[in-house]
């Protein structure tokens, strides 16, 4: 996964060349920036790849898919984000998606 990252930095930088900066970057909040994802995505990836050996590929499968309702409820509880009808629609289906693999076990 470090591949990934660099390969998505190598095609960020001549893109963010060419759009203009509308916010007041410095180049030390561009290093927190950098430091800060690059520690919180180690040590996430660190953490994925320890219990994956020990959980089972359905359970492993499943906890993916409430990624982006745990980071919604982040943005919330975090940095005071709303929560909207859309928020609720997806947290739904996400949900019940989550759901399914348990109401039709074999």
């Amino acid at each position: 996964t470090a591949i990934n990252f660099v390969l998505a930095l190598l095609l960020i930088i001549p893109i963010a060349l060419f759009i203009p900066d509308q916010t007041n970057t410095s180049p030390y909040g561009i290093l927190l920036a950098i430091i800060s994802g690059s520690i919180t995505s180690g040590l996430g990836y660190t953490l994925w790849y320890w219990i994956l050996p020990k959980i089972n590929i359905t359970s492993a499968s499943i906890a993916q898919l409430s990624v982006p309702l745990i980071a919604a409820l982040g943005g919330y509880l975090f940095i005071s984000e709303t929560l909207n009808w859309q928020f609720y629609i997806a947290s739904f289906l996400i949900l019940g998606g989550i759901g399914l693999p348990y109401l039709f076990k074999k």
